[in-house]
């Protein structure tokens, strides 16, 4: 029988075989856009084909990090998978060890084959990935020497040495990948782009309110902090030479247009808040920025809409897709934008170019590395998240969130600011109340009007005495309408309700 060491040296060559192949993929898979290693081809189709239940669930638990967390199970699963292979191969049982890189291999190729921009090469980082896996266990098997009376033994110096140069050479493909795929990154390109000048820029933001107040959101979102949610495991590596942007179906005349031709055309700037419908009541899941782009109002209207299309469709290069009412094409300056705050567009939020439209939830409307916009119809076509269970139509609710103080936090007694945001694109806020305990509604100093477009910051001087606290904020849209303090669940069509925290005050 091996020995307990034996066995875990047996597993940790396994997972050094298979971390080779690994290796070999990530670094195939930098020779050319749109080629995805195993794991990440892997992660994609689990994210096409989960249970909605399961999405929602994750979304709720992990937020923003919902990818990585997939990236990290995948990748678990496949560790112990690598230890069971070390394990068969160097107990003599190298048929079932090959026959489960095998499979994996299979799953893999499998996978990669539905990627949205599979071609002939897609299948090449798995089956790299598996045949090297099978190499290098030979390889280590060499390394190895039969004794009939212990069994299966090692020559420790002759393996580890061989493990250590394979350990370097799977570092170096990592890192040649990494180098390859940055050479090559849109991320440098977008660096060299000079952003069209507007033809009537906004006017300057004014003095931001959370300059004074400490934990107040800021007024416009900086790049860095802004939330990101999309189903990419990787973000997109788009070549801008390349690149184009098309609108067609249901149209009398489609367009094509590459970036050049695009951001040639007259482009305006939009102050605007957009925001995930994943946002849990008091979450970070908004943002607001100062956008510029392209009216996509005039784009559809050039390329002439059948009279019977209702819809119009997002596509991005990863396949995600996202349909929203031709109806909101209603002059509230829906664009294709390329700019963000100033800076062309973020790699992690859609460069070259995405889809805003104001008030609508971003499920619905905000493509992220947008290639092309199809006027269809609702019920012929459906956007990526409409068969997972939400909701058709997705206007964005009237909202609002404490931000400072935070939840479960302790404070001193005396004076303090009890301050936050609200949201109501495209209809504005015109009201923000707060409450202490059962007390009385108070109404908050409102921040400045940037648009109707954009939330409002909001505070309210209070003075704190010892005990447990209950803050709840609420608001008003420019329509008049209160917002809902029925709890309703994110699913399927935006959370609803007041938010309230529970702070303690100290003396």
């Amino acid at each position: 029988m091996l020995s307990t060491g034996k066995t875990r040296i047996d597993g940790i060559l396994g997972v050094v075989a298979v971390g080779a192949g690994l290796a070999v993929a990530q670094l195939l898979s930098s020779i050319k856009s749109g080629l995805n290693g195993p794991i990440v081809s892997i992660g994609n189709r689990v994210i096409d084909y989960v249970p909605a239940s399961i999405e929602k669930f994750v979304i709720r638990i992990f937020g923003v990090n919902d990818k990585l967390a997939l990236v990290i199970i995948i990748s678990v699963v496949v560790l112990i998978l690598a230890i069971l292979i070390g394990s068969s191969y160097f107990s003599g049982k190298r048929r079932q060890a090959n026959l489960i890189v095998i499979f994996m291999m299979i799953i893999a190729v499998v996978a990669s084959i539905f990627d949205a921009s599979a071609g002939v090469l897609s299948v090449l980082p798995s089956l790299a990935a598996g045949g090297t896996t099978i190499w290098i266990l030979k390889i280590l098997e060499n390394r190895t020497k039969q004794n009939e009376s212990e069994g299966l033994t090692i020559n420790r110096r002759e393996l580890f040495k061989t493990v250590g140069f394979i350990a370097v050479g799977s570092a170096a493909a990592v890192i040649a990948g990494n180098f390859f795929r940055t050479q090559a990154s849109a991320q440098l390109k977008r660096l060299d782009i000079l952003l069209p000048k507007a033809l009537k820029f906004l006017p300057p933001l004014p003095t931001d309110p959370a300059l004074k107040t400490a934990g107040l959101s800021k007024l416009i979102t900086p790049n860095g902090e802004f939330y990101r949610i999309d189903t990419a495991i990787v973000v997109p590596n788009i070549n801008i030479e390349t690149w184009r942007f098309k609108i067609d179906g249901m149209v009398g005349n489609p367009l094509e247009f590459t970036y050049k031709e695009l951001t040639d055309r007259p482009v305006f700037e939009l102050d605007c808040t957009i925001a995930c419908v994943s946002n849990e009541v008091g979450g970070n899941l908004v943002g607001n920025a100062r956008w510029l782009g392209i009216r996509l109002d005039d784009l559809v209207k050039e390329a002439s809409p059948f009279d019977s299309a209702d819809q119009v469709m997002g596509h991005s290069i990863d396949g995600f897709t996202a349909g929203f009412p031709v109806a909101a094409l209603d002059g509230r300056d829906a664009m294709i934008a390329i700019g963000m705050n100033g800076e062309p567009l973020p790699v992690d939020h859609g460069f070259p170019a995405r889809v805003i439209v104001p008030g609508i939830y971003g499920y619905v409307s905000a493509t992220k590395w947008l290639t092309r916009i199809e006027l269809t119809r609702f019920d012929q076509a459906e956007g990526y998240w409409i068969p997972r269970g939400w909701s058709v139509q997705a206007p964005i609710k009237t909202a609002s969130r404490i931000d400072t103080p935070t939840t479960a936090s302790s404070v001193k007694a005396g004076g303090r600011v009890i301050a936050g945001v609200a949201w109501a694109p495209i209809r504005g806020i015109s009201k923000v109340e707060v409450r202490v305990n059962k007390n009385a509604w108070r109404p908050a100093t409102l921040g400045p009007v940037l648009a109707k477009t954009t939330w409002r910051q909001w505070w309210i001087d209070w003075e704190a005495e010892p005990g447990d606290v209950l803050l709840s904020v609420r608001a008003t849209d420019g329509t008049g309408a209160l917002q809902s303090s029925k709890r309703v669940s994110i699913a399927p069509n935006g959370a609803e309700g007041w938010h309230t925290i529970k702070i303690t005050v100290s003396t």
